[in-house]
């Protein structure tokens, strides 16, 4: 990866061609992009069928078929333990036109495309720096392989504490939404829905019922997950929300979406978890931003919406909940800053600066694509092809968790892109701080001429701190951190900084991001945390930054793959690609909270970086500033009191 900034802040690049359209993304290594798609006609082949999957390389920026046997359109994703991801589910066999109708073809099996059912599979990816194709750098995906106990489509997932991936609902068989008209059989809608729940390694349960699926029937296509310090879960779906502990089945209700904004697809709203910091005490806050409202009647059914969803309007409400307060508080949604753009399918990326990048997505309509809708009866009179979505949206904008209400938003500075992002676009975090941007597909089929196409160019988006001219280049990073014990000193020369080295130090930030999965205007498994730390200045402007291990409570940030980014002024180092925990399923080991030495300074030390060393302001942009190791104790003792409680009620 380069070590300085090249590109201009603010503004995307073209950077290749995905050789698949991106419906999934992640990122398996420092160097590696893995990329899914649904099955389709894709132009490049391999092993005699269209191909369906690729990697991309991103010293290169090429991708590269890899052979996939089962249909992974609209699964989840987690990362495990040990730095692998599974992908969990799709939909039937199909062949051309995104059906099995030809002749031979089965929904276990089509001749043409060549693929295989994947409404219960699950695949293993395990990536390697280097070769994509020699072991253990493999993809496994068996048409009798692994399997789910339940067939499951646009299925919910959320990674617990011990690295197993818990799996929630889902279609059975593919629909706009998971529900006929009228709504007899809200529970199984006559064998179309899946309400249960499983966990993937299977436990010895067999799957539940999961009430919350039953009650919110229809809009609850890849329910909103997010595991809370308690154990328990967040979960989010129709308008609904509740706490829910998955242990033994129990839910409690928390309050509804105001206003009755629909967040899940696909209505499509951005959702994410607000960056943990020891100034928050770690307790995660979830925020929701755009979607779409529409009266019951208007979302149809698994056949195709009852309105022309291209000319409403999407959202632009933005509200954000704390489900566990450590006040005694009960939980409640809070109204924040509005979208300067009502966005469906906006995506939240976390970025190594403490703040969260909004792009992608359409200002009406809705995610999915039809062939005729309850006013318009054929795709012929429909004017933007099969798309639901119309109008996208193609300036990115930052949100500010620590900006004063009122101004959490901005464009400043942020260029646009070119390329229309709607049904079927990615984006993700990459190790320099750059946004790979990918995907766009409203279509059953590879169509290159529609009006919304078929899409296979990738782009890189750069944030502002792309405009400094050095960047902090630090050293002994470590590859594996662990739940509390000691903590451990990365070293910061001076050439990766200008101006005073007081004033870097006390304006360094160390941030532990895992990218996710992205789907469908998601990343699943996507969470940000500032490790704490003090500092050490040296007389010739070299910082030590003692960087406490992550707080010893796995809830917060599961085990598994992530980035650590070093953080001067706002300005990102290369993320180093790091594995949490001790890369096994299992309860995961824990020690004390680390105590840190107290911050040392010196009055002569300065950086010696060349040129622009700052994001413009000479202040972290966005990020909680490094507290004293008695205030974090402090916090971090109240945070546990408050789990524990939370955990027995």
């Amino acid at each position: 990866m380069p070590t300085v900034f090249a590109q201009q802040a603010g503004t995307f690049a073209v950077v290749g061609n995905t050789v698949v359209s991106a419906l999934m993304m992640f990122l398996g290594s420092s160097d590696k992009v893995y990329i899914i798609d649904k099955v389709e006609g894709n132009p490049t082949q391999i092993n005699g069928h269209s191909a369906f999957a690729s990697v991309w390389d991103l010293n290169t920026r090429t991708a590269t078929p890899i052979d996939a046997q089962t249909n992974p359109f609209c699964a989840a994703g987690m990362h495990l333990p040990n730095g692998s991801f599974a992908v969990f589910g799709g939909n039937t066999a199909v062949g051309p036109g995104g059906n099995d109708s030809d002749p031979g073809s089965t929904t276990a099996y089509d001749p043409k495309y060549g693929d295989y059912d994947g409404t219960r599979a699950i695949r293993i990816i395990t990536s390697c720096e280097g070769s994509v194709t020699a072991p253990p750098c493999s993809w496994y995906d068996a048409p009798n392989g692994l399997q789910m106990a339940k067939h499951r489509w646009y299925p919910g997932a959320e990674a617990l504490p011990n690295g197993t991936v818990v799996l929630i609902g889902g279609f059975t068989a593919g629909g706009y939404i998971n529900r006929f008209l009228p709504n007899v059989d809200p529970v199984y809608e006559n064998g179309s829905a899946e309400p249960t729940y499983e966990l993937f390694p299977p436990s010895s349960q067999t799957p539940q019922v999961m009430q919350f699926m039953v009650k919110t029937s229809g809009l609850n296509a890849y329910a909103l997950t997010y595991l809370m310090p308690s154990g328990k879960m967040f979960v989010q779906a129709n308008f609904s929300t509740i706490l829910w502990d998955y242990n033994a089945n129990v839910e409690t209700p928390l309050p509804d979406m105001p206003g009755q904004v629909i967040r899940v697809y696909p209505a499509s709203g951005a959702n994410a978890m607000l960056p943990l910091t020891p100034r928050n005490g770690y307790n995660p806050t979830i925020l929701f931003c755009g979607g779409q409202v529409m009266d019951d009647n208007a979302w149809g059914s698994y056949g195709y919406p009852n309105v022309d969803t291209w000319t409403v309007a999407a959202s632009a409400d933005c509200h954000r909940i704390t489900p566990e307060p450590t006040d005694g508080s009960a939980p409640a949604y809070v109204q924040d800053d509005n979208l300067p753009v009502g966005r469906t399918m906006g995506q939240f990326i976390a970025l190594p600066d403490g703040t969260l990048l909004l792009l992608n997505g359409g200002q009406y309509g809705t995610a999915g694509y039809a062939t005729m809708t309850g006013t318009t009866p054929s795709l012929a009179q429909m004017p933007y092809g099969p798309s639901l979505a119309a109008g996208p949206v193609f300036q990115p904008v930052i949100y500010n968790p620590n900006a004063p209400a009122g101004s959490r938003w901005s464009s400043a500075g942020l260029g646009n892109s070119t390329v229309p992002r709607l049904y079927h676009s990615t984006a993700l975090l990459l190790p320099d701080g750059s946004i790979m941007v990918a995907g766009s597909n409203p279509n059953p089929d590879v169509n290159t001429t529609t009006v919304f196409p078929t899409t296979y160019t990738a782009e890189y988006f750069y944030p502002p701190y792309f405009s400094a001219s050095t960047r902090p280049v630090p050293k002994n990073v470590p590859t594996t951190l662990s739940y509390g014990g000691n903590p451990f000193d990365i070293t910061v020369p001076p050439s990766s900084y200008t101006g005073n080295s007081d004033n870097a130090a006390g304006n360094t930030t160390v941030w532990l991001i895992r990218p996710g999965f992205t789907t469908h205007a998601m990343n699943m498994g996507q969470r940000s945390m500032q490790l704490n730390n003090t500092y050490t200045v040296q007389s010739d402007g070299t910082i030590t930054v003692h960087t406490a291990q992550l707080p010893p409570y796995p809830n917060i940030f599961q085990p598994g793959p992530a980035l650590l980014f070093v953080t001067i002024n706002g300005i990102p180092s290369n993320g180093t690609f790091v594995t949490v925990g001790n890369g096994q399923i299992g309860t995961q080991p824990t020690a004390p909270a680390s105590v840190l030495p107290a911050s040392v300074r010196s009055q002569d030390g300065t950086g010696s970086g060349s040129g622009s060393g700052s994001n413009g302001s000479g202040k972290k942009n966005g990020a909680a500033a490094s507290i004293p190791h008695s205030v974090a104790g402090s916090i971090l003792v109240s945070f546990l009191a408050v789990a524990l409680t939370l955990a027995l009620s």
